[in-house]
């Protein structure tokens, strides 16, 4: 009996200390780690949270750029005469107070010789007075000669100012040259004007037209089936022709109600800022507009999307070490965001550069 205790308790020692033996080899085999974006990668990674917001439904339409009609001045020769010379060309950027041009008129030099004839008056008309205070001191006159020398200054000094004031107006320098001065700054948008051209007095046409681009106006063409899903206040987003990928934004801060019996189209206008102008008056725009409903709903930035196999996915990050692949059911795209029904709830993560990338690393 005693052989085989000693044969049971050397069998179950052998057991256990084999069990011991295995804890240690298991603890050294290599643990199996994740997907891990690297810090490299990371530096371009982008990742948004994923937000609860008011749908937003975009409408599309087609317009023009249009310079501010409030900047707007049309200039008029305010004289006759011969053109001297033309100092700017058409899309030139000018100062307010610039001399566009010079003219040669009859009617400057008519001007001048009014003024020059009004100051000789208020001399006479001073001198005059002097006399009569004098012989009315000596008892030589009447104080109703006085007041009547008193009177005469008064209307020749009424005349002198009216006088100056054409003189302003016109904006007369010594001689019979007449300056067409920019009354605003900005840019040259039309130009009817060349040297040597001969202008008549009754001249009825403009002769520069000058616009401060500093704001413009998007101006939109609204389908007559559209009109009552615009008003105003709702946001827009304006891209050209000429610069599809620049987005401009503003609001409809007005809304034409007439409609054009040619486009059967009503107008809204956007203003925009323009500071850096590149946003050119009659160049053709593309204006979205956004309106808000009043239903909420999970929204991610457009980009975080990713089709394959018919299906939406999007790539929803923890850490550089917990990134993984979340399929979602799409319900909406409206501009720059996508509205989700299902698969993402408010405050999560998601990537959206480089998730194509981290998907294709992920699936594999």
């Amino acid at each position: 009996m005693n052989t085989y205790k000693y044969i049971g308790l050397a069998i179950v020692t052998t057991i256990f200390f084999c069990g011991c033996n295995k804890d240690k080899i298991e603890d050294k085999l290599p643990i199996q780690k994740g997907f891990v974006i690297s810090n490299e990668m990371m530096k371009t990674t982008t990742v948004e949270k994923v937000q609860n917001d008011f749908v937003e439904t975009e409408m599309s339409f087609y317009g023009k750029i249009s310079a501010d009609k409030n900047q707007y001045i049309d200039i008029y020769p305010l004289v006759g005469g011969n053109v001297m010379s033309v100092n700017v060309e058409l899309g030139d950027y000018v100062h307010k107070g610039q001399v566009l041009a010079t003219i040669r008129s009859t009617e400057v030099a008519g001007f001048q010789k009014d003024l020059s004839d009004a100051r000789t008056e208020v001399a006479v008309a001073e001198n005059n007075l002097r006399v009569a205070q004098d012989l009315y001191s000596g008892k030589l006159n009447t104080e109703k000669d006085v007041l009547e020398a008193k009177s005469q200054l008064q209307k020749a000094n009424d005349e002198l100012r009216r006088s100056q004031s054409v003189n302003q107006v016109y904006n007369i320098k010594n001689g019979n040259i007449y300056s067409v001065i920019a009354p605003i700054s900005g840019y040259i948008v039309q130009k009817n004007i060349n040297k040597d051209m001969q202008l008549r007095s009754d001249r009825s046409d403009n002769i520069f037209d000058v616009a401060n681009t500093t704001n413009v106006w998007a101006i939109v063409n609204i389908n007559e089936s559209d009109i009552n899903k615009v008003s105003l206040g709702m946001k827009a987003k304006v891209s050209t022709l000429a610069n599809p990928s620049r987005i401009f934004t503003g609001t409809i801060d007005k809304i034409f109600k007439i409609i054009d019996p040619e486009t059967n189209a009503m107008q809204a206008r956007v203003v925009l800022e323009n500071a850096t102008g590149q946003l050119i008056p009659e160049s053709k725009a593309t204006i979205k507009i956004l309106k808000t409903e009043n239903t909420r709903a999970i929204s991610i930035p457009k980009e975080a999307l990713i089709f394959d196999d018919n299906r939406y996915f999007v790539v929803v990050f923890k850490s550089q070490s917990n990134v993984k692949i979340q399929e979602v059911k799409l319900d909406k795209e409206t501009g720059s965001r996508a509205y989700i029904s299902e698969g993402l709830r408010q405050g999560d993560q998601v990537i959206t550069n480089n998730q194509l990338f981290i998907y294709r690393a992920l699936s594999e």
